[in-house]
Parts: structure tokens; sequence; C-alpha cells
């Protein structure tokens, strides 16, 4: 891995995306989110597993997300097409950019879709 791939690999093992969304077309206040990132692992080229813990709804569970890491300069930018996750559906879609401590991007699942945002933080040790 080159020097760029190690730094994002290490960027985001072990932290929360700790942030806000939006939908587009509703009024009001941007929704708060959280992901949980254990690891994120280069599988080849410019694919990538990250292990993530998802909360969307009534659903809580960790799954890994395949997704493609393309890189603007020394920027990686995370992308999903269509993307199937398990017990939470088909349809999902996004491209966040990382930056520093940031992140910022858009999603979308099936004809729904908005902004994201927020802070990328260390996860909090188990009590």
């Amino acid at each position: 891995m080159s020097d760029e791939e190690k730094a994002f690999s290490e960027m985001l093992t072990g932290v929360d995306l700790v942030g806000s969304f939006t939908v587009d077309g509703q009024a009001g206040a941007p929704k708060q989110d959280r992901y949980s990132i254990t690891k994120a692992v280069k599988v080849k080229g410019n694919t990538w597993m990250i292990h993530a813990r998802i909360k969307y709804g009534e659903v809580d569970l960790t799954v890994p997300v395949p997704v493609k890491i393309d890189w603007a300069g020394k920027t990686p930018v995370l992308s999903v097409t269509d993307l199937k996750i398990p017990g939470l559906g088909s349809e999902f879609g996004s491209s966040i950019l990382f930056q520093g401590n940031r992140y910022a991007g858009t999603w979308e699942h099936g004809k729904v879709g908005g902004h994201m945002w927020g802070r990328i933080e260390k996860t909090p040790a188990a009590p």
C-alpha cells in the first residue's frame, strides 16, 4: 500500500463518523447520524472492505461493506453504487470525501437521497 492508503486505513480504524444528514425535499433541521467503523482493509486495486456498525431505523448491525476508494490528489473519496446491505435493503449509493478529521458527501437509497457531513472521532473505549 502507498503511504496515503496506509494513512487512510489508520484514519478509518476504530472510529465513529459523527455528524448530520439531510433528506432532499424535507424541511427542518438536519438529522443526527453515527457510524462506527472497526477497520478499513484494502482488498485489491481500489476495492476496500469497511467493517461498519450501521444503525438505520430499528436496525442495528455490523457488516463488512465493499467500497471503492479513489483519490482526488491526496484526498480519499469513498463510493458505492447500488449496494445491497443485508437487513437494510438495496439500492444504496454514496460518495464521501475525507479530509483531516472531517467527511462530507451525498447519499441515496432508492429514490431518496441527501447530503451527509461530520467529524471522524476515535471510538470511545467500552466501560
